[in-house]
C-alpha cells in the first residue's frame, strides 16, 4: 500500500519475521484506527495530566495524508504505530503509541529503530521528537536510544516540553524486533 501523499517513499510497505509481525503504510482509509489506537495508549496519562495529551485530540485524518505512519501489526491486530514527519534536515517523530495490552514487549523500541530506517532512507541524518517532561518513562526510554536532550519548553495550555535529537550514524542498522521497553 502507497501512503496518501507519494511524495514520500515506503521503505516498509509490509515486512514480517517469524513472529507474525508485519508493518506497513498507513493509508486514509487507517484513520480510525490511529485514532482509536492512539487514544488507548495515551489514556494513562489522563490522570497525570488532568486532561487529554495532545496526541489524543489531533487530526489524524490529516495525519494520514500529511505524515508518514507506519502501523504494526501483530497476528493481524495492529497495536502500535510511529508517525513521522519528514523535515528538510531531520524526521521528527510525532508520535509513537503502542496499545496497553502490548506494552513491555519492545514495540515502541522496534518502531523507533524502524523510524531510524526510514530516515536513512530519506538520507537524513537526524531524528527529533518532542514529549511532555511529566512523561518520565518516555523521558528514560528515549535516552537509553541515544535521543539527548536539547531545549524544554513551556506552554501556557500544555505544560512543559521536552525536546530531543539523536543523531545517526549512517552505518547502524536498522532496529530488529527484539527490545526492550516500549513506549
Amino acid at each position: 500500500m502507497q501512503n496518501s501523499n507519494s511524495a514520500h517513499p515506503d521503505p516498509s510497505q509490509a515486512s514480517e519475521d517469524a513472529g507474525h509481525k508485519t508493518v506497513r503504510r498507513a493509508t486514509i482509509a487507517d484513520a480510525v484506527t490511529v485514532r482509536e489506537l492512539t487514544r488507548a495508549a495515551y489514556a494513562k496519562w489522563v490522570p497525570l495530566l488532568g486532561r487529554e495529551p495532545r496526541p489524543m485530540t489531533a487530526d489524524y485524518d490529516g495525519a494520514v495524508r500529511d505524515h508518514l505512519i507506519d502501523l504494526l501489526h501483530v497476528g493481524g491486530e495492529a497495536v502500535a504505530l510511529i508517525e513521522m514527519a519528514p523535515k528538510a534536515d531531520h524526521l521528527l517523530i510525532v508520535n509513537v503509541a503502542v496499545v496497553p495490552g502490548q506494552q513491555g514487549q519492545g514495540y515502541g523500541r522496534a518502531l523507533m529503530a524502524h523510524a531510524e530506517g526510514v530516515a536513512r532512507s530519506l538520507n537524513l541524518n537526524e531524528m527529533r521528537l518532542y514529549t511532555n517532561a511529566l512523561f518520565a518513562e518516555n523521558l528514560r526510554l528515549y535516552s537509553r536510544l541515544g535521543y539527548r536532550m536539547d531545549r524544554e519548553e513551556q506552554h501556557p495550555q500544555f505544560g512543559v516540553a521536552v525536546h530531543m535529537s539523536k543523531r545517526l550514524n549512517t552505518t547502524d542498522a536498522a532496529g530488529d524486533w527484539n527490545g526492550g521497553a516500549a513506549s
